[in-house]
This record gives structure tokens, sequence and C-alpha cells, in this order.
């Protein structure tokens, strides 16, 4: 599982590329970190490259979330496959966030 973080036109990406499995979930955590930190910033999950998510990953989703919305911010996700389309639709999380 890779992290990275930029900033692009004043939105702060997170770009996701592999497995956010339970194993990997722990050490993509303390890569998100800048997300939590981000004031007033909106937040964009780039899942182009991620290919599958697990409870702990969606987990992750909702703590960046649940801390970006006090601050004004906007998160959202854009480039997710059909799989992981599915896993957002079961577990409701396609609610919760836009989509791009």
């Amino acid at each position: 599982m890779k992290t990275t973080i930029q900033e692009q036109d004043g939105i702060i990406v997170a770009i996701l590329e592999g497995r956010l499995d339970t194993a990997a979930a722990a050490e993509t955590e303390k890569a998100l970190q800048p997300l939590y930190e981000s004031e007033g910033k909106d937040i964009m999950f780039d899942c182009t490259a991620l290919e599958y998510i697990s409870s702990s990953g969606l987990r992750l989703f909702l703590s960046v979330l649940k801390a970006a919305k006090p601050k004004g911010s906007h998160v959202y996700i854009q480039g997710i496959n059909d799989d992981l389309r599915k896993v957002f639709t079961m577990t409701g999380f396609i609610n919760l966030f836009e989509f791009k």
C-alpha cells in the first residue's frame, strides 16, 4: 500500500495505491496524518489505483471525514472502481462522501 499526500489547487489530495486492508491500515493512518491537520482545506481521496478496501480502510476514511467537517472542509472521493463502489454502497458510505 502506497499513500502520497500533495496539495493541488488548494485541495489536499491523498493518492492511495494498492490494497487498503487491515494489515496496511496502521501505516496508512500515519501517512494520512496531514489530512487531520488541514485547517479549512478540502480533501480529496484519489482512489484511481486503489484495488481493495477493508472495513479498517473505511474506518480511516470516516475518521478523516469526522475531523474535516467541523473545520468546514469537504471530503471528496474520485476514481473508485466498480468493486470499491459496491463496498461503499453496501456499507452506506456512498451517502457520506461526495464523489467526483
